[in-house]
């Protein structure tokens, strides 16, 4: 097991979205928001079973609605969720979101806690917020 000093460079959170269009959504989230796609795994019928795209050090997992496994009804009722990623230049990373189609809800804006953030709603009504705070790395 790896000891407390080697955990501190692995992520310990991931957050984890069901799609209804898994596949547009690994494309939508690597283009516009600069993801790279890690794996995915497919079903026999082509739904996403399971898929990582990572972003800096961290990693979103996702998969597709309606496979009926234990996530997915448990995610059933669940509304659209909301994602924080720190990225170094939030006014370059805005420039490749909206110039790849993806819907602006802030343009890039300054925070009274330090920060320089902006917002953005994907194809299936999550919201992706990205910005220059790092949280427990101060504003």
């Amino acid at each position: 097991m790896a000891g407390v000093s080697e955990m501190a460079e692995i992520p310990t959170v991931y957050p984890t979205l069901l799609y209804r269009d898994a596949k547009a959504a690994v494309r939508q989230l690597c283009s516009a928001f600069g993801f790279t796609e890690d794996v995915v795994y497919a079903g026999e019928d082509g739904t996403v079973l399971h898929a990582e795209l990572s972003h800096g050090n961290g990693t979103v997992m996702l998969g597709s609605k309606g496979s009926g496994g234990v996530f997915d009804t448990a995610m059933a009722s669940a509304g659209p969720a909301a994602v924080y990623v720190v990225v170094a230049d939030a006014d370059e990373h805005f420039r490749r979101a909206r110039e790849a189609g993806a819907e602006i809800l802030m343009e890039p804006t300054d925070q009274e806690y330090g920060s320089r953030d902006y917002m953005a709603r994907d194809a299936e009504g999550n919201v992706w917020s990205f910005g220059t705070y790092a949280p427990g790395q101060g504003g």
